[in-house]
């Protein structure tokens, strides 16, 4: 790994999906931004949540019911979600999952 940039040919491989519960590991964690990745066998649904900071939700591959606040999302590979800090949402795992979770610099406050 370089010490200017970090680089994964396949975050995908990254991420081997366990056959009961979530895996999760970080992968780079510089300059504000947090890269985690997580991997969830079918079926399982982490309880709803929310992040201190704001983030992105990537899903890379398998199926699942995204929530943030009151909507509801049909995720599959490529679905891409932003959030603010406070966003209540939750995720079920309808196949085996990864997801790729950016944590974001913390937003500043609005200037008055």
């Amino acid at each position: 790994m370089s010490t200017t940039h970090a680089f994964f040919h396949d975050l995908v491989a990254e991420a081997p999906v366990p056959t009961r519960g979530i895996h999760s590991q970080t992968l780079s964690n510089e300059a504000g931004v947090e890269l985690e990745l997580f991997a969830f066998a079918a079926g399982e649904r982490p309880s709803e949540h929310t992040s201190a900071r704001p983030a992105i939700i990537h899903i890379l591959s398998g199926k699942g019911d995204l929530t943030a606040e009151d909507d509801a999302y049909a995720a599959a590979p490529g679905s891409w979600l932003r959030m603010a800090a406070g966003t209540r949402h939750s995720l079920l795992a309808r196949t085996p999952l990864v997801m790729a979770l950016y944590l974001l610099p913390q937003e500043a406050p609005a200037q008055p």
